[in-house]
């Protein structure tokens, strides 16, 4: 009695350990294939960057800084502009995109505030990204999503005797949220979601669910580089930078007045301008339709390094919506339904 009962003790714990190490390849496994797909998209973007260094053309971009860490890079750079070592906020989100491998959940503000130390006591940008193996690609991917939302600006600062406008220069951030101060809205992480009308595909976009009728805002300045009706988007706007890197594509405006009064083709806009206003036009042939089932404006940016091949290289917005978000441009009703800017504002465009 007491030989079967230590046999099948002795039984039972031999499938235990069995089972156990089994489960422990399984993980492991499991752990591989998770590491290797996170190294494939790691690797497919710095291939691609490999590829083609020297023209600074990039294939692909995930662009994951934070809105925090976005914030926290434009206030060492807004205070030291006009110093003796002036730190570029561009620069500092790079450095720490290599470092992260552009995961910027690991963002920690002392990493930010260790490399500007550096910066500030005058080392060059060279010695300090010196040994990070992948700065430059960060540094021409951040460039292209970033580049022309800092700078000088003058903006409107009461009148003059005559009672002309009087400005006042500035340097900082001079982009804009797409939604208009006063006009609420909702949203969250949506970008790459399925999407099935027409065909399936992913969300390449950022929607932005408020009422019909609110006045979107130019991101930046631009040039209107498309309009007109799309089966998907509905009436849509495409704005294109100065720099020429950067698509905003603009859906779902607003049925029968989707568009600010005079907004035409190849018209520079300044950023903050009122260009359209919110609806839920798009997923019909017929024109002018309401397909969407809650109004919302679509937000989406398209990298843009090749003319000649466009690739879609599109980049989640959300983030960066997170951090315009304390930047919006107030816009006053001029009758009719139309709204413009409230106060005048100038890009320096060289």
């Amino acid at each position: 009695m007491i030989y079967g009962v230590t046999g099948a003790f002795f039984v039972l714990r031999w499938r235990i350990v069995i089972n156990l190490r089994r489960k422990k390849r399984v993980l492991r496994a499991v752990g591989i294939v998770m590491c290797a797909a996170v190294c494939f998209r790691t690797a497919a973007g710095m291939a691609a960057w490999r590829e083609t260094a020297g023209a600074g053309i990039l294939k692909w971009v995930d662009f994951q800084v934070t809105a925090q860490a976005m914030r926290d890079a434009l206030a060492y750079d807004v205070g030291s502009h006009g110093g003796e070592n002036e730190i570029h906020w561009i620069d500092l989100l790079a450095c720490l995109g290599a470092r992260y491998g552009g995961d910027f959940s690991r963002y920690k503000k002392a990493h930010m505030d260790g490399i500007a130390a550096r910066l500030r006591e005058g080392e060059p940008m060279e010695d300090v990204a010196a040994g990070m193996k992948y700065y430059d690609y960060y540094s021409t991917a951040y460039e292209a999503v970033l580049g022309g939302l800092v700078g000088d600006y003058a903006v409107q600062d009461g009148v003059t005797g005559s009672g002309a406008p009087a400005f006042r220069r500035e340097y900082g951030l001079k982009a804009f949220s797409p939604v208009a101060r006063g006009w609420a809205f909702s949203h969250n992480a949506d970008f790459g979601a399925s999407r099935a009308f027409g065909y399936r595909r992913r969300h390449l976009g950022h929607d932005m669910f408020g009422s019909v009728g609110t006045p979107v805002i130019n991101v930046e300045t631009c040039v209107v580089e498309a309009m007109g009706w799309n089966r998907y988007g509905g009436w849509r706007i495409g704005m294109r930078s100065l720099d020429g890197r950067r698509y905003y594509y603009y859906a779902h405006l607003r049925s029968g007045h989707p568009y600010a009064a005079g907004l035409a083709e190849g018209q520079t806009v300044y950023a903050g301008e009122v260009i359209g206003y919110l609806g839920m036009t798009g997923y019909s042939d017929r024109e002018d339709y309401n397909g969407m089932q809650r109004p919302h404006l679509h937000f989406g940016i398209q990298l843009i390094f090749d003319e000649n091949s466009r690739s879609e290289i599109w980049i989640d917005p959300y983030e960066l919506v997170r951090f315009l978000g304390s930047h919006r441009s107030a816009a006053v009703s001029v009758g009719g339904g139309e709204f413009r800017r409230e106060s005048l504002f100038y890009d320096s465009i060289e």
